[in-house]
């Protein structure tokens, strides 16, 4: 591995390539290190961690213009997990990442959803490696969660996203914190507070379907519902969608339940 004089960092997200999220994201690091963009090359929202076999492995390069200043960037034809994957075997096959950030996302990932976001899931690709990962969500319309409408303002959740990555690229996370997720509301500032979260257990993403008795095609699709009445104080959803204030989640890869091993074994066994 390279010996980094700058630190580096390796972006990707779930949108593509050409998402204005990724665009502002990369501006707002850039400020903090180098930028390695890998990215899907088409829309690949939802699709967690997954690791498709069909993908077809393409990596394209281009050059893309932001705000005046020219990149150079990877498209890869696969998943948000497989873009990290190739931007760390390939993109920085020598190079130590110091930072692995996702999005910035079109739409909040928050509540049991999380693990269908493939944002989400990109940045836990990454911090399996053992690299430090932020995942950073906007909350928007379900509406704009497919369309990259140039009419959502990035900027607040990019001071957001230059902020938490700064953290992560200074500070060691305690053991278990293998993932930050971010999650900024609409509204939101860079005045806004941030509160510390826990992932709610509601399902915020209530699926729905059409079906179409000519073709038989069952279009699935989805909603978005709080239950107020229910819902953790404390929780992700909560702080976004109730308060108005930018959600901050320690995320880990062991997903074991916090049971005693013993009394459970003895459940087991009754």
């Amino acid at each position: 591995m390279t010996e980094n004089i700058r630190p580096q960092i390796l972006l990707t997200n779930d949108d593509s390539i050409n998402s204005p999220g990724l665009w502002a994201a990369a501006e707002a690091l850039s400020g903090l290190g180098y930028v390695h963009v890998v990215a899907p090359r088409v829309q690949q929202t939802s699709m967690g961690r997954a690791l498709p076999r069909e993908s077809d492995g393409i990596r394209q390069t281009q050059e893309l213009i932001v705000n005046d200043q020219t990149w150079q960037v990877h498209s890869y034809g696969g998943s948000p997990a497989q873009s990290v994957l190739h931007g760390l075997l390939s993109v920085m096959m020598d190079i130590k990442p110091d930072l692995v950030v996702s999005g910035i996302n079109y739409g909040e990932n928050v509540a049991s959803g999380v693990t269908i976001s493939g944002t989400v899931g990109a940045a836990l690709e990454g911090a399996s490696f053992g690299y430090p990962a932020l995942a950073v969500s906007l909350q928007t319309a379900v509406s704009e969660h497919f369309n990259l409408s140039d009419k959502v303002d990035f900027s607040t959740a990019a001071w957001f996203t230059r902020y938490f990555a700064e953290k992560l690229l200074r500070l060691e996370m305690p053991f278990d914190v293998d993932v930050l997720k971010v999650d900024v509301p609409a509204i939101a500032t860079p005045e806004t507070p941030w509160v510390v979260t826990r992932q709610s257990r509601q399902r915020y993403f209530e699926v729905t379907s059409e079906y179409d008795p000519q073709s038989g095609i069952e279009k699935v699709g989805y909603e978005a519902r709080v239950d107020e009445a229910t819902v953790e104080s404390d929780s992700d959803l909560k702080a976004v969608l109730l308060d108005n204030l930018v959600s901050v989640t320690p995320i880990s890869l062991d997903l074991t339940s916090r049971v005693d091993f013993k009394d459970f074994r003895k459940l087991l066994e009754s």
